[in-house]
């Protein structure tokens, strides 16, 4: 058996996460993994999230049998992409196994997150939306491998999707190939047991949907974790294919 390529994509909340995860699934060589650490995350915090019982129960909560799973299993599949959520990445989560997959960074203007996560929740803060741990996760991953990883922008995707999938394949050293452009609308089999809190419009897409519009413009509640945020995003946007 081949030694499988394990591509760790890294994202925060409402950053077309889940239509990047049905994009990789179109392929028939890519094995696909949704939010693996969820379950730890909700069990550590004790946060009372939508769905939180029944992610519980259908998701493990130990992180070194996830992290054996995403380094270490073997699958007959030669692609498995994690699709992981960095808010999910606290503190007791080892870090020591990122260099046993290709990373991944998939970045989104802070304001379009922030418009998009106050749909469906009451409050966010800056936790929520994952930024300050996507940077802490980059210059983790730089200093284990010794090299910049790749990095994404979702809005150039929806822009020119074909050309940036094609370029974020070169980068992670896979083969391109167009299914990743359409899928089949409804839900599908990796998708964790809070897709039906939070998927409903990827559900309903077939593919990755119109060139974004202008940043939105956020009340001022959100200026704070905006103003937090974006220096972030900027930091990582100088290194985006």
């Amino acid at each position: 058996m081949t030694e499988t390529i394990r591509i760790a994509m890294w994202s925060g909340p409402r950053n077309l996460s889940t239509a990047m995860m049905r994009s990789f699934g179109t392929r028939s060589d890519t094995f696909c993994v949704d939010e693996p650490f969820y379950g730890v995350y909700l069990n550590e915090t004790g946060l009372k999230h939508p769905m939180r019982e029944e992610i519980l129960a259908r998701h493990p909560t130990s992180a070194a049998s996830i992290i054996h799973d995403l380094a270490y299993k073997k699958f007959e599949k030669p692609v498995f992409y994690q699709k992981h959520m960095t808010h999910h990445m606290i503190a007791p989560i080892p870090r020591d196994w990122f260099d046993r997959v290709r990373s991944a960074f998939l970045i989104r203007h802070p304001a379009r997150v922030l418009a998009s996560y106050a749909k469906k929740a009451e409050t966010v803060s800056l936790a929520d939306i994952g930024f300050v741990q996507q940077a802490e996760i980059f210059d983790r991953v730089c200093d284990q491998t010794g090299k910049t990883p790749v990095v994404i922008d979702s809005d150039d995707i929806l822009r020119k999707p074909k050309k940036k999938l094609k370029k974020l394949c070169e980068a992670l050293d896979i083969p391109f190939t167009t299914e990743m452009l359409s899928w089949q609308a409804g839900p599908k089999p990796e998708d964790g047991a809070w897709a039906e809190h939070w998927y409903d419009s990827v559900n309903a897409s077939t593919g990755f949907g119109d060139p974004p519009g202008d940043v939105p413009e956020l009340s001022g509640n959100y200026h704070g974790i905006l103003a937090q945020a974006l220096p972030i995003y900027e930091r990582l946007s100088e290194h985006k294919i």
